[in-house]
């Protein structure tokens, strides 16, 4: 194996493997998608159960004002990114709680959360809809087709960042001892 590879290898831990799936998951929002089929849900919960405490809520929100920076902000951009620290502390009870269970109920618990306040912020900051609770419950059922795809994504994503995360976890100790290993036979 090229000594290139061996001493990065050596050099890449668990933290690193969560902060570049988390840029690379964010990312998805460069992407072409369905409206709200992203991973930015899905990145600030797994934020939240994986990267180190002093990362968890700021690392996702940062790669967001840098994508939004890209896309384009809005009026109701803090609380779009409110709801995504939200989603990470959801993270950080999942973290202490960890089973699948916990990670399903974490998921869809962060779509709701996400769906109910950015709806609400549309009810409430822009003229779009009466400022009556059959308003709210208009702009709520209007929502619902973006709530499909934002707790479809977020269930898909979270599925790919646990899954390679969880995967890389088990693999990376095994890589670290063969390359290791190799190390000390060929010398």
């Amino acid at each position: 194996m090229d000594v290139k590879i061996k001493k990065i290898i050596e050099k890449i831990d668990e933290n690193l493997i969560a902060i570049i799936l988390v840029a690379l998951a964010i990312s998805t929002r460069l992407l072409p998608h369905p409206d709200n089929f992203t991973a930015v849900g899905a990145s600030a919960l797994f934020a939240g159960v994986y990267l180190r405490k002093k990362y968890t809520l700021w690392l996702p929100l940062i790669i967001m004002i840098i994508s939004d920076a890209i896309i384009g902000f809005h009026n109701l951009i803090f609380f779009t990114w409110g709801s995504f620290v939200l989603i990470g502390v959801i993270g950080l009870w999942i973290r202490k709680n960890k089973n699948i269970l916990n990670v399903i109920f974490g998921t869809v618990t962060g779509s709701l959360t996400f769906f109910f306040i950015t709806n609400f912020a549309v009810w409430a900051f822009t003229p779009m809809y009466a400022k009556t609770s059959a308003g709210l419950m208009q702009c709520f059922i209007m929502g619902l087709s973006f709530f499909r795809n934002t707790i479809m994504g977020d269930l898909f994503y979270v599925g790919v960042l646990f899954g390679v995360y969880e995967t890389m976890r088990y693999m990376l100790p095994k890589l670290q001892q063969k390359t290791a290993v190799s190390s000390v036979s060929s010398k």
